[in-house]
């Protein structure tokens, strides 16, 4: 039973068609042709890649790589425009705070000189209040001190007849007015 039992494993791998060597590509009478056809299949390969698939890629990276070079140009162009916009932003800046500065000075030299005007014009105008005022003054005072030497006048006369009962002559009595009102 052995036997036939051997026998059918042995038909059972004829019937397949297997072979009773090892892996096909290790066994040694097909090693040169396999070589062979490795060598065509790779000069093959290599002709479609190096003719085909090469330029496709290096024509995509080389134009990514000019679209890169062209949006950091752009870049560049953009940053340095900006840059000169700053600037230019910076001086208008600079020349605005100046003719502010300017029109403020301005400003207040023209108010300083206005208020210095009307200060003077008001002085000019309280002066002349005030000297009329003075001029007032001394008139009333002078009127005043007319008054009293006629009232000091007519008061010693009064006061003279009281005492003496004698009316007092008009030119003494003034002359002893006139001598009180100075000393």
């Amino acid at each position: 039973m052995a036997e036939s039992h051997g026998a059918a494993a042995n038909a059972h791998t004829e019937a397949d068609g297997s072979h009773h060597g090892g892996f096909p590509p290790f066994e040694s009478h097909t090693f040169a042709s396999q070589l062979v056809s490795l060598a065509v299949a790779f000069a093959l390969l290599y002709v479609i890649v190096s003719r085909f698939a090469v330029p496709r890629v290096g024509g995509a990276i080389e134009a990514r790589q000019q679209k890169i070079d062209g949006d950091l140009a752009e870049a560049r162009r953009l940053r340095d425009e900006s840059d000169a916009a700053l600037k230019a932003y910076e001086a208008d800046l600079a020349t605005a705070r100046v003719r502010a500065q300017n029109i403020g000075n301005e400003a207040r030299e023209k108010l300083s000189a206005q208020t210095d005007a009307e200060r003077k014009t008001l002085e000019q105008q309280l002066a002349q209040q005030l000297a009329a005022a003075e001029q007032a003054i001394t008139a009333t005072r002078s009127a005043a001190m007319a008054n009293v030497r006629g009232i000091a006048a007519d008061a010693a006369g009064a006061i003279v007849q009281q005492l003496s009962g004698i009316a007092a002559y008009g030119t003494a009595l003034n002359a002893a007015v006139d001598a009180s009102l100075k000393g």
